[in-house]
């Protein structure tokens, strides 16, 4: 057998022609174009002289720039060296689908820059460069700290009242048609109504400020997630319970074992679209009457007209909700991995 075919086999055993197989050792195109990119915007924020605006220049500046080289740096070995070093070549694996991205965000952190720090096209103090960004999180970390964890436990609580009560709601009128008579119409006329017209009145009668935020956040989430789990139940196919049924099932068998295992895909639908109506709300409900969160945060920000510190809370919340919304895919996956295969998702 010549070394062509054996090569040709063993691609054909890994699935993968022998035509489109890269050399291990070779470099990477995009990582190199990233660490470039990342390279021009590091000695453009540290070597172009900031315009003054007023009486301060930006601080951290400096830093940034030399940062932001170091990490280009840092790209560019892994672009170049991957193939070779074993710990380089697991960071480029991971960082090969991300890119094009790579790519991007140096082209768009440069023209913020240009715009804010180097040309003052953008007035400030309604826009700032990013090394003011860093000022916030180096000077205010304890305060911004100290909303984050309070805006995770209010929405924390929130949601979990919220999901639990609509899950037993959508889990009762699905099942039962005389539950259903009466929870289902008032369900149709209060669920649209959005939470945040009822802020007058939580404030009234709730006896603080935060039992009423809980309060809003689980009326949120609870509308979404009860429809959604009547839906999954009462989308089940009858034939499910005619043969638990043959095989002996009691009334709570076809209800734990039955209905609600074939109905969690849309449980979970719901629950993504209640924690979207849930993020509204908590900041809603943050800037009227909380104390401390980070839509406490943005208020105390504006007030002070401090645009910085809004812009760095803006992109702690997008972090923050990003990761739950990533969290529960990770849960989704681990609850329905029994069901791939026969469910789309």
């Amino acid at each position: 057998m010549t070394a062509s075919q054996q090569t040709l086999d063993t691609s054909l055993l890994q699935g993968t022609p022998a035509a489109v197989r890269r050399a291990p050792g070779g470099a990477w195109p995009t990582g190199v174009a990233a660490a470039l990119a990342w390279a021009a915007f590091g000695a453009l924020t540290w070597r172009w002289p900031n315009k003054v605006v007023g009486f301060t220049d930006w601080a951290y500046t400096e830093e940034l720039g030399i940062a932001v080289l170091v990490a280009a740096g840092a790209l560019l070995a892994v672009a170049l060296l991957g193939g070779h070093v074993p710990p380089l070549q697991h960071a480029r694996q991971a960082l090969r689908r991300a890119g094009p991205w790579l790519i991007a965000l140096p082209v768009i952190l440069a023209a913020w820059e240009i715009l804010t720090a180097k040309t003052a096209t953008l007035p400030t103090p309604f826009f700032a460069p990013p090394q003011a960004l860093i000022e916030v999180y180096v000077d205010d970390w304890r305060r911004l700290g100290d909303s984050v964890l309070n805006t995770v436990k209010l929405l924390g609580l929130g949601v979990a009242y919220g999901g639990v009560v609509g899950f037993l709601i959508g889990v009762s009128i699905g099942w039962s048609r005389r539950i259903g008579y009466w929870v289902h119409p008032v369900l149709r006329v209060l669920g649209p109504l959005p939470s945040t017209a009822l802020l007058p009145l939580t404030f009234y009668f709730f006896p603080s400020s935060y039992s009423a935020a809980v309060f809003l956040i689980a009326l949120a989430t609870a509308f979404p997630v009860a429809v959604l789990t009547w839906s999954g139940v009462a989308g089940v196919s009858k034939s499910y319970y005619d043969v638990a049924r043959t095989m002996g099932a009691s009334e709570w068998f076809l209800v734990l074992r039955v209905a609600i295992p074939a109905a969690l895909p849309q449980v979970f639908v719901g629950l993504f679209m209640g924690l979207g109506a849930s993020f509204s709300v908590l900041v809603t409900a943050e800037m009227m009457g909380v104390k401390s969160g980070l839509g406490w945060y943005l208020t105390w920000a504006q007030g002070w007209a401090s645009y910085v510190n809004m812009y760095a809370a803006l992109i702690v919340m997008a972090l923050l909700f990003s990761g739950v919304i990533t969290l529960l895919f990770a849960v989704r996956d681990r609850a329905l991995s029994w069901q791939k295969g026969t469910v789309k998702w």
